[in-house]
């Protein structure tokens, strides 16, 4: 099974493309798609949706991973980032490839077996189950890596949000 995890952002959004065969992790790619901070935001959002069609139309996923949105106290960056989410999920329903989307606890409970890891320990267990020599950078990739993977471990328990 081939699984692009996303980490959805507008300034940064991570991504992370992984195959899951038999019980068996490949990494394929990973990154962010970052946008220009001088364009408004409709451009920028533009700039992203362009981006998630190429990786998925080179990546062919079978399956997107989707980290749900979670904001503490600043609103103002929570819309941004939900507009960013918005793109990512119209990208994978233009694909016609199913979601599925995951809370942080959720990909931390999968990743590392508790789900008030801290930050540096989901991403030394992102490293280590993808055998890399050094963690992903920036943290939105790394985080990516975390929802395909958290993706591949849960993918027989959580049903696809079908936004088609």
């Amino acid at each position: 099974m081939r699984i692009i995890g996303i980490d959805p952002g507008f300034a940064i959004t991570g991504y992370g493309v992984i195959d899951y065969i038999g019980n068996k992790f490949s990494i394929i790619d990973v990154g962010a798609i970052n946008t220009e901070a001088s364009l408004e935001l409709s451009d920028r959002l533009l700039s992203l949706s362009n981006s998630l069609d190429e990786l998925i139309e080179k990546y062919k996923p079978d399956a997107m991973a989707v980290e749900e949105l979670f904001f503490n106290t600043n609103v103002k960056t929570a819309i941004k980032v939900g507009h960013g989410r918005g793109v990512v999920l119209l990208a994978a329903a233009r694909a016609n490839l199913k979601v599925y989307e995951y809370t942080p606890l959720q990909v931390k409970q999968a990743v590392v077996g508790y789900g008030r890891a801290k930050k540096e320990q989901v991403q030394q267990m992102v490293k280590v189950l993808l055998n890399l020599e050094k963690i992903p950078k920036p943290d939105d990739a790394a985080d990516a890596l975390a929802v395909a993977i958290c993706h591949a471990h849960c993918s027989g328990s959580f049903k696809a949000i079908d936004y088609r």
